[in-house]
This record gives C-alpha cells, sequence and structure tokens, in this order.
C-alpha cells in the first residue's frame, strides 16, 4: 500500500525591500530655493528690485507716477532690443552691428518715404526688408564662412556705420534725414510705433506695451516650441544639434534675422518720436543691448539665458539712467556706474548658478 502527498498552497514569498532608490544629481530632490535659483532671471531679478529700492530711497522724484513712467519708457526702447539679442546670445553668438542697423532702418525709411514722395508706410516696409536683408547676410556669412560672429558683424557694424553717414549725406545734403511730419501716412505709423496713452492720469509710451508683449512672445517660443530647443541646442553645442537633426543653418539665420527686426521696430520708433532722424546716432548702443542680455543671465558662451532676463536687465538700465538725473547727480558718471552694475551683476548670476547646482 503506497501512500500520496498531497502538495499544500504555494504560498508566494515577497522579494526583499530593496530600500530607497538612489538617486543622483539630477532626480534628487532640491529645495524649492535652490530650484528657484537655477533660474537664470532670478539673479537680474535680485539686482533689479535692490537697484529700484536704493533709487526710491536717495531720489524722492521716481516716486512719483510720471517718473516711472519715463523710466520704463527709457528701459523699453533698450529691452525690445535686448530681447532678439538675448536670443541670438543663447544660440551662440552676438551682433556687434545692433544699434547702428537701428539707426540704418530709421535712415531707409526716412529717405525713401520722402525723396520718393511715397506714403510712409511704403519706407517702412522697405526699411523692414533692408532690416531682414542684413540680419540674413550676418547669418548666412556666419554659416558659410566659420568665421566668428564677432568679426563678422565688427564687418557689418562698419560698413552700415559709414553707409549712413556717406549716404545720408549724399541724398539729403545734410547729416540728418528731412522732417517727414506731414506725410502721408504719418499719423497712423506714429500711433504705432511712437503713440502715448493715459493710465491714471500717466501718460504711458506705447513702446513698453510693445517691450511686454515681444517679452511674453519669446519667453513662449523658448520654452513651449520646438524653435526653442533648436535654439538652446545649437547655442550649447553645434555639432552635437546638427547630428541630432537640428536645423542648424536655418536656426542661425534666422536668430540674426530677428536681432534684424528688432532693429527695425527700434528704428521706427526712433523715426516717429522725432520725425528725423541724425545718421551718426547708434554707435555704441550694441554694448548696452548685449550688456542688458548678459545681467538678464545669458551666458557669451550660449546655451543658457532666458527672455524674462533681458526684460529685468533693461529696466536695470532704464532705472540708472534716469535715477541718476532725479537723484541730481552728475550724469557724467553714467557709464561708470553702469559698468560697475554690469560687473556687480555678472558676479550676481556666477554666485546664484553656483549655489543652485551645489549639492
Amino acid at each position: 500500500m503506497s501512500t500520496t502527498g498531497q502538495a499544500g498552497p504555494a504560498v508566494a514569498t515577497p522579494p526583499p525591500d530593496p530600500g530607497p532608490r538612489p538617486t543622483d544629481g539630477r532626480t534628487a530632490g532640491r529645495p524649492l530655493v535652490l530650484r528657484l535659483l537655477a533660474r537664470p532671471e532670478v539673479g537680474v531679478l535680485l539686482g533689479a528690485v535692490a537697484v529700484l529700492v536704493f533709487f526710491l530711497i536717495t531720489a524722492p522724484p521716481v516716486r512719483d507716477g510720471g517718473s516711472m513712467a519715463n523710466i520704463l519708457y527709457q528701459s523699453s526702447t533698450i529691452g525690445i532690443m535686448a530681447l532678439p539679442v538675448a536670443l541670438l546670445m543663447i544660440g551662440g553668438e552676438f551682433d556687434l552691428s545692433a544699434g547702428v542697423a537701428v539707426v540704418a532702418s530709421a535712415l531707409t525709411a526716412s529717405m525713401i518715404s520722402y525723396q520718393l514722395t511715397m506714403n510712409v508706410w511704403g519706407g517702412v516696409v522697405v526699411a523692414l526688408i533692408v532690416s531682414l536683408a542684413v540680419g540674413f547676410l550676418n547669418g548666412w556669412m556666419l554659416v558659410r564662412t566659420g568665421l566668428p560672429s564677432f568679426l563678422v558683424t565688427l564687418g557689418t557694424f562698419l560698413i552700415l556705420q559709414g553707409a549712413n553717414l556717406a549716404v545720408t549725406k549724399w541724398v539729403t545734403g545734410n547729416v540728418a534725414t528731412d522732417d517727414i511730419s506731414d506725410m502721408d501716412g504719418f499719423g497712423q505709423a506714429e500711433a504705432l510705433f511712437a503713440s502715448s496713452f493715459g493710465i491714471g492720469g500717466v501718460q504711458v509710451k506705447i513702446t513698453i506695451l510693445w517691450w511686454l508683449v515681444f517679452a511674453a512672445l519669446a519667453t513662449w517660443v523658448l520654452l513651449r516650441t520646438k524653435y526653442g530647443n533648436w535654439v538652446f541646442a545649437v547655442g550649447g553645442n553645434q555639432e552635437s544639434a546638427r547630428a541630432v537633426g537640428v536645423p542648424v543653418t536655418f536656426t542661425k539665420i534666422s536668430l540674426f534675422m530677428l536681432v534684424g527686426f528688432g532693429a527695425w521696430f527700434v528704428g521706427m520708433h526712433q523715426l516717429f518720436s522725432f520725425n528725423t532722424v541724425q545718421s551718426g546716432e547708434g554707435v555704441g548702443q550694441e554694448l548696452i543691448y548685449i550688456a542688458a542680455a548678459v545681467i538678464g543671465g545669458c551666458l557669451l558662451t550660449g546655451g543658457y539665458g532666458s527672455a524674462i532676463g533681458p526684460v529685468f536687465g533693461a529696466f536695470m538700465f532704464g532705472m540708472v539712467q534716469q535715477g541718476i538725473v532725479y537723484a541730481g547727480w552728475n550724469p557724467d558718471w553714467f557709464k561708470t556706474f553702469l559698468g560697475v552694475m554690469l560687473l556687480g551683476a555678472t558676479l550676481i548670476n556666477l554666485w546664484v548658478r553656483r549655489t543652485a547646482t551645489r549639492r
């Protein structure tokens, strides 16, 4: 007689608890403060607040609504150009011709309109085409030759500087263009580029509104579109970006054309604000635009930055420029103050980034 054993129900043994999952510097939970400091615009925001508080204390006229509107206006004329310059810097390049390109655009619109007795909108359109063409040529020469953007745009700077003066004197017989305020279409163009509107009894320039609109649009493009990814990619490592399918040539050229668009817009504002343009202006403004972008957290090496940072950087410039006047100080110290502010903001941004990335 044989006996057979019956097998009992199998009991599943739970696997041992592996313990906490290992993390590295990218996945570790970091304090909120450090995550905020990692943003490129946080350092300049702190600096802008400090500069604002400083002048609110030392220059009482700054507290007036009209004074603040004037400060914002000065900031907007810098900030509108600082935005495309910042995008170009994130893409790993910079443009030394941006300042004279603004004046070249205004001169083109003025002379085309006046000399050909056209409606001013004809000059505005031609100026836009010229500005975009200058940006295209800068970008095309850069990608075709492989030369540094410093050399390419330095050459464009010198060409435009000389052409602005020579062509203006040849066409008008003077160093400035003729007054176009009585031409057809001037009122509509002035309303778009150089008008004011009232808020609480304070007159606010429309460039402030355009500045904020362009900043919001640039931020959306950088953070929410494929093109924004391309900009960061070509600025970080151009060859790696090309290897994964990023259209490097298109991205570089389009960024220079964006600078051309910004130069056109600011040039139109200058033209329709003052009705005439001095051909020798604009020299040195390119450094202001680049400095605003650098203060705003953009790296000269590319691949890092934001569109909001240059907004605060431009505000700091406008605040200092007008704050010195309202405080009754010698305006001859303006550039010195700006240089100190640039170095200080750069060191603060460096400290903020190192603090944010420290484990």
